[in-house]
């Protein structure tokens, strides 16, 4: 279980109440729980209550996804359905996307956050885009991206670039894709995205995708922990462009490369490991771990051999 504090989290699941819209039997597993907030860096710089839950709205159609995505009013938007969209639809700051059900979501388009704040995606499903799933650019700040299912579309999954920053994306499935989770668009971009492009990538599931999980351009530090990968076609992390990637306590199961500090034309990035579980699974790649910075937050990490069950039973959409 990763948390910052341990009292809420703990009260409740003795107590057995509700926990982000999910009932926490007493004796439940805290890794089954969902976070009432993020934890990580979406956790910092103010935090990230996303939209106000005293003002909802539900959606069907996709009019009225576009117009309460748009709105200025901050706002809990309800997706019931699997809508279909064309193109990317924007998101503005203070909003709480969240699906109805285990099947409410997108298809067809994807969602862009570009300079805003303060927006959590949850429970959503996202499938066949045009372009990017989820893109998160142009100095955007505090979004959570919490319990999705992300398949099948053109490019990115989960892409974050130019500038972004302060990010958690925690309890993901991603599946029957190749390039799933770009951080930083660029190498010519270090202007804009050096002491940017910090993430937290936690509790996720890379469920036969072929690379980028994530694939890491200028960031540091970015921490990779707790992630289930299994059966990967090309290579879990990467850090080029001299990065600082944190790879802690994950589970690789049938990765060849679970690690590397190169791809493409760019540059070499730093990485380094920590107790990473693996089967049948091939060497971590390290490079100047000294240069990774420190972790500014507090968090207890899960034991690597219980992350696969972890994972499996908790990631996606249904569980919150």
């Amino acid at each position: 279980m990763f948390q910052r504090t341990r009292s809420r989290a703990t009260a409740a699941l003795s107590a057995g109440v509700l926990l982000a819209g999910g009932l926490v039997a007493a004796g439940q597993s805290p890794a089954l729980a969902a976070e009432s907030s993020p934890v990580g860096f979406a956790g910092l710089n103010g935090g990230t209550p996303g939209g106000s839950a005293g003002t909802v709205v539900t959606v069907t159609s996709a009019s009225a996804l576009k117009s309460a995505l748009s709105s200025s009013t901050s706002q809990t938007v309800r997706v019931s359905g699997l809508i279909s969209i064309s193109g990317m639809y924007n998101v503005a700051s203070n909003k709480t996307v969240i699906g109805v059900g285990s099947g409410s979501g997108i298809t067809g388009g994807g969602l862009n956050l570009s300079g805003v704040r303060n927006v959590i995606l949850r429970n959503l499903v996202f499938r066949n885009a045009s372009d990017d799933s989820i893109n998160i650019q142009s100095g955007t700040t505090n979004v959570w991206v919490d319990h999705n299912d992300l398949a099948n579309g053109y490019d990115g999954l989960i892409d974050i670039k130019r500038g972004s920053d302060y990010i958690t994306v925690s309890w993901n499935r991603l599946h029957d894709h190749d390039k799933s989770m770009l951080l930083g668009h660029d190498d010519g971009n270090a202007s804009q995205d050096l002491g940017k492009l910090r993430v937290t990538y936690v509790h996720n599931w890379f469920d036969g995708t072929g690379q980028r999980h994530p694939r890491v351009r200028f960031g540091n530090p970015v921490h990779v922990l707790n992630n289930y990968y299994s059966n990967i076609g090309s290579y879990g992390v990467a850090s080029t462009m001299n990065a600082g990637v944190f790879v802690e306590r994950n589970y690789f199961e049938n990765v060849g490369s679970p690690t590397i500090t190169q791809t493409g034309d760019s540059d070499p990035g730093n990485l380094k490991v920590l107790n990473n579980y693996k089967v049948n699974s091939g060497t971590e790649q390290v490079r100047n771990g000294a240069s990774v910075a420190a972790i500014p937050y507090s968090y207890t990490p899960q034991a690597n051999n219980t992350v696969k069950a972890t994972v499996v039973a908790g990631a996606g959409t249904g569980k919150i």
